[in-house]
């Protein structure tokens, strides 16, 4: 048997991730075996340039990119990522052939001396990566100034706890992933702070035409966050935009009913608008659209699609 090549970035977290996805492949794949599956890790554009913006070089999917191109060339079968870091527009001759069972979408407070965000008076600095959840933090406390901070778990929160941030906002998932919930002080619910499309899901992608990898990948898929993911891509990609778009989207499935809460912020940050669409789970695709659709229309030229 050939051996499979699974591709990703090097940080301890992605490793984890690996870990969880190999495990999978093993459990519900009875002719796999240990022998049968290597690991390749990738340095990303994303992991090279950290101490700049992601819009400085090159905007979405940086983190992704050279792992898609690892797969192109056939270097490696199977390539796995953070959903909310792939562009919402897949290459054709790639597709995700399995979503893992989606962990805690919601956001997280950390912070060595305070609780709650609330308690962050005037000035007080809290470092984020994402337009997003600065404005969505602003809307809940006018004070505080945000930090654009990137790099892995461990570095933004160790910067924190040498004092160069009062707080940090990071993804309950990568958290908890790595085993560190006891930094967590807070997790907002979806009401405070609406999470970014894809948050908490682990991506599998392939080759469009490798039937043997989309085969075993097909096993390891879970249903209900396929459509999920399918639903707040689906609206990602009709609002467009970059990675300097603050948008935030979270698909729930219940009863046979997906119901898709969105939120896009005008260009400014001085605006937002929320919308909540219900539907029948296997209209995903659809659901996301009309809910894309309503957001531009709510936003009208508040809002300029890239």
């Amino acid at each position: 048997m050939k051996k499979i090549i699974i591709g990703a970035r090097g940080s301890k977290l992605s490793l984890a991730y690996v870990d969880k996805v190999r495990s999978s492949l093993l459990q519900k794949n009875q002719n796999l075996d240990e022998k049968d599956i290597s690991v390749q890790t990738i340095k990303t554009s994303g992991d090279i340039f950290h101490d700049k913006k992601l819009s400085e070089i090159g905007g979405k999917n940086l983190f992704c990119k050279e792992i898609e191109e690892s797969l192109l060339q056939k270097d490696i079968d199977i390539a796995i990522h953070s959903l909310k870091d792939m562009d919402s527009r897949e290459n054709i001759n790639l597709v995700i052939g399995a979503y893992i069972k989606r962990n805690d979408p919601r956001d997280v407070f950390i912070s060595s001396k305070y609780k709650s965000l609330q308690e962050l008076k005037e000035g007080m600095v809290i470092g984020s990566s994402s337009r997003r959840r600065e404005l969505q933090l602003k809307n809940i406390n006018k004070n505080i100034l945000v930090k654009n901070i990137r790099g892995n778990i461990d570095t933004r929160i160790k910067k924190m706890e040498n004092g160069e941030l009062d707080a940090i906002i990071l993804a309950s998932a990568g958290i908890k992933s790595l085993g560190l919930e006891n930094k967590i002080k807070k997790t907002f619910s979806i009401n405070e702070i609406l999470p970014a499309v894809g948050q908490g899901i682990i991506a599998v992608q392939c080759r469009s035409d490798d039937r043997y990898i989309k085969n075993i990948l097909k096993n390891i898929n879970d249903s209900e966050t396929s459509f999920c993911a399918a639903a707040e891509r689906s609206m990602l990609k009709k609002i467009g935009g970059d990675c300097e778009t603050a948008v935030g989207g979270l698909a729930q499935l219940e009863n046979k009913k997906i119901k898709l809460k969105a939120q896009l912020f005008s260009d400014d940050g001085n605006f937002f608008f929320n919308y909540e669409f219900i539907g029948a789970y296997n209209e995903a695709n659809e659901i996301g659209k009309k809910t894309g659709e309503k957001l531009l229309k709510l936003a009208g030229d508040k809002f300029k699609k890239k």
